[in-house]
């Protein structure tokens, strides 16, 4: 058997940077877990362990140390970005990086009625995320969101699908729909108010989830990508994951109680998987920007 070394990537995985802002009585805080990816040409690191090319991945965790210091944060989006251009425009072996951010929120504590100056509590009903591909092409920044648990509990149905021998699911015209949305968003541009723009995204989905009668998960996830270009024209791509978090009528009859769509079980497994990619006409493509390491957190 002939082998050869296909294509390869390394990193540090899961930096954990928390930033705070200390210079005036109301501090300022962002939490983010950072991981960092660099490709080049590192063939001879695999093949005869020669490291001369390698910048050592605990370098990569101190680099994202320093920049949170020397730069601040601003938003994920703007963090990940400055730390994948330095590893491509600074570091000679280094031909493409990309950087995946998740930021972890906090609020204030409120006290007496006032907000606490230098006191949070963790708080968030999501993940938000980012991840920046840079190469001697260019910067692509994508946006996201993950763990958005939302629930709706008319509305929705699930009727005409195909059947065969081994279907037992009955078709519905009422029922509860629910997933734990991941959604990440590609950007056109660099010229971007990511936190604004994440905010107005993040409304979107929320409001199409919540409005537009349901046939099945499947169109749901259609027509909010679809509502996501049609507000922000910033935004090329958007990408789902949905997994459909089921909940089964319980049969009361055998206690005597009629139940009326009031009383569900909440099945964590199995669970259907549904996945879309909606694109604008016309977008450019994406070149490296979707790809990731197979051990990516």
């Amino acid at each position: 058997m002939t082998a050869r070394l296909h294509t390869h990537q390394y990193g540090k995985a899961e930096t954990r940077v928390v930033r705070m802002v200390r210079d005036s009585p109301r501090h300022e805080i962002r939490d983010l877990n950072v991981s960092t990816a660099l490709r080049g040409d590192f063939a001879a690191a695999y093949l005869d362990g020669d490291q001369s090319s390698v910048l050592p991945t605990d370098t990569q965790k101190n680099t994202a140390f320093a920049f949170a210091k020397q730069h601040g944060i601003g938003s994920p989006e703007r963090f990940a970005t400055l730390l994948a251009r330095h590893f491509v425009d600074d570091v000679g072996p280094v031909s493409g990086a990309r950087v995946d951010v998740e930021e972890y929120a906090w609020e204030r504590v409120v006290v007496d009625g006032a907000e606490h100056g230098h006191t949070w509590v963790r708080s968030g009903q999501e993940v938000r995320t980012a991840s920046v591909t840079a190469d001697d092409a260019g910067t692509t920044v994508i946006a996201g969101l993950k763990d958005l648990t939302v629930l709706k509990s008319t509305g929705s149905e699930f009727r005409g699908f195909l059947t065969d021998e081994y279907t037992t699911l009955p078709e519905t015209t009422d029922r509860v729909l629910a997933t734990s949305l991941v959604a990440q968003w590609r950007y056109a541009g660099a010229d971007v108010d990511y936190d604004a723009t994440y905010r107005t995204v993040r409304g979107v989905l929320l409001s199409t989830f919540a409005t537009r009668h349901s046939l099945a998960l499947q169109q749901t996830l259609w027509h909010m990508g679809e509502a996501v270009l049609d507000a922000v024209d910033a935004v090329v791509e958007i990408r789902f994951a949905a997994p459909n978090k089921h909940h089964f009528l319980v049969d009361l009859s055998p206690f005597g109680l009629e139940n009326r769509g009031e009383v569900f079980v909440a099945a964590d497994r199995p669970y259907g998987l549904i996945e879309a990619v909606v694109v604008r006409e016309g977008a450019a493509d994406a070149g490296e920007a979707w790809t990731r390491s197979v051990g990516a957190p």
